[in-house]
């Protein structure tokens, strides 16, 4: 019972994962991105739009090729999560408009778009192209090793990748430092030579990719092919896990972890309707305590970059 629980936990927290990740790259920049919500909604859309033109250059659902099923919903995600991250980024460091505004702006766009995308597709065949989402290197009940760390699909394995690559990078590269002083303090880096426009750019729009790829794990891996109205609640989570894990994407796969085990906890529980509901509200509980405290301590690897969510104006250096 409990390894089908962690099991399930891992799986689920892959959602979380590719948001906080995607954001914490973005917030190191100095943008605060609340896109992130509907830019997963766009990711989402983008897959099984991807996924549905695929099929549809076939004859049947028995000439489907696991790759190609895989890579061209991955790669149209990418494309549509990134193009979210360039009209942000347009908006807000190239316009200098509201950071706050824009990114709810994009949430709203996106939550409405997937609805409306909802009403017009023909699921056909999607299921058949999901299964290869969620094949393991191992099946699921060989042994517990391989049902703890061999059994997931390829997208649970490239979530931890890039949150670990993403976290060497930030810490252990030049590339880091100079992304980490534009989110600091871009006037300083800017007299040093540091492009703080293309910093901003990069950062935000490999972030918004990333974290695309977490709407399309829900529908192609953990759904199975379905699209669901309510990805943009895991959005909010995501960004909520920035917080719990002090901006850290490293951490991020322990703390996505723990969120996913909270939000599914009360399938494992008997409680009521309203006692389900009330569960979920746990893990953003969590957060705020984590923020207080991180507040209350007050060292600087503990706080958000100084110039988080505020625009850069040169002219003003």
């Amino acid at each position: 019972m409990f390894l089908t629980f962690l099991h399930n936990a891992i799986r689920f927290s892959t959602v979380f994962l590719f948001g906080s990740t995607g954001e914490t790259l973005t917030e190191k920049s100095g943008h605060l991105n609340l896109g992130i919500p509907g830019i997963m909604c766009f990711g989402a859309v983008g897959g099984f739009l991807g996924e549905s033109w695929y099929l549809a250059s076939l004859e049947s659902t028995a000439d489907i090729n696991g790759f190609l099923a895989i890579m061209i919903p991955i790669i149209m995600t990418i494309i549509f999560g990134a193009l979210m991250g360039t009209l942000y980024s347009f908006f807000t460091v190239t316009l200098h408009c509201n950071q706050n505004v824009t990114g709810l702006t994009i949430t709203t766009f996106g939550v409405g778009f997937n609805s409306f995308y909802i009403s017009t597709i023909d699921p056909t065949g999607i299921t058949a192209a999901a299964r290869y989402f969620n094949k393991g290197i191992m099946p699921l009940g060989q042994n517990w090793f391989g049902d703890l760390f061999l059994s997931y699909g390829i997208l649970v394995y490239i979530a931890i990748f890039a949150s670990i690559i993403i976290a060497l990078v930030i810490k252990n590269t030049r590339t880091g430092l100079y992304l980490r002083a534009v989110g600091e303090n871009p006037a300083t880096a800017d007299a040093v030579g540091v492009d703080v426009t293309k910093y901003r750019y990069v950062s935000t729009v490999i972030g918004s990719a990333i974290a695309a790829l977490g709407g399309l794990f829900f529908i192609m891996d953990y759904l199975g092919g379905a699209i669901e109205y309510s990805i943009d609640a895991f959005g909010w989570m995501a960004v909520a896990l920035v917080i719990f894990t002090i901006w850290r994407s490293d951490l991020g796969i322990l703390g996505s972890i723990v969120f996913g085990a909270l939000y599914i906890a009360p399938n494992y529980l008997k409680l009521s309707f309203s006692g389900m509901q009330l569960f979920k509200l746990v893990p953003y509980v969590v957060t705020l305590i984590i923020l207080i405290i991180t507040s209350m301590i007050n060292k600087r690897e503990t706080q958000p970059p100084t110039a988080l969510g505020i625009n850069y104006f040169r002219e003003d250096r």
